[in-house]
């Protein structure tokens, strides 16, 4: 047992003193190149072509229902961002979202709870509208890259909403009992 640890010690050691050796020979070879001949290299990488666009299939009556129901134009988001929502030129019942320098193409679909899907054809993103905000999500890593996105029609919803409860006090009380525990704090106590 011990002459294979000895072993393993003076194989150790003699990888430690050759790796210094080792370490200078590449970096004089990399220093006698001219750097003239590495800048045309850079030069003619070409960017790669853009992904080919997806096959959309024509959209049926409740795509088409929904495709309606989205807020067209632009939203402004938290953080100073901006999404811009576009009927897709070809194809009816689709949806182009703009973000930065991509144009995501996606198709609408009701959900059960009144929010308006728009899923990516290509599976990545998802966009969900309610009354008073959007958000795009990354579907892939499971993360918000947009929020807080309001549309000016949602803009006059928050509005009428906001008129609602100060018209009807009673409403708001009724609307807190039913979320709240129903501990009314006492005055004085």
């Amino acid at each position: 047992m011990p002459y294979t640890s000895l072993r393993g010690c003076a194989a150790a050691l003699i990888l430690c003193a050759a790796l210094p050796a080792l370490a200078q020979t590449p970096s004089t070879k990399a220093t006698a190149k001219p750097i003239a001949k590495a800048a045309p290299k850079a030069a003619a990488k070409k960017a790669p072509p853009p992904p080919p666009e997806p096959v959309l299939n024509d959209a049926d009556e409740p795509q088409l229902a929904a495709a309606e129901r989205a807020y067209i134009g632009d939203y402004a988001c938290e953080f100073k961002e901006h999404v811009h929502l576009d009927k897709h030129p070809k194809v009816a019942g689709y949806i182009n979202v703009a973000w930065k320098k991509q144009v995501i193409t996606m198709k609408p679909v009701l959900s059960s709870t009144g929010a308006l899907r728009l899923e990516d054809v290509t599976g990545r993103t998802l966009m969900i509208q309610i009354a008073n905000k959007s958000m795009l999500l990354d579907t892939k890593i499971g993360q918000r890259l947009l929020d807080d996105c309001v549309h000016p029609e949602q803009e006059k919803l928050i509005a009428a909403a906001k008129a609602a409860k100060i018209a009807d006090p009673e409403a708001e009380a009724a609307e807190q009992a039913r979320s709240g525990l129903g501990i009314t704090p006492m005055a004085g106590k």
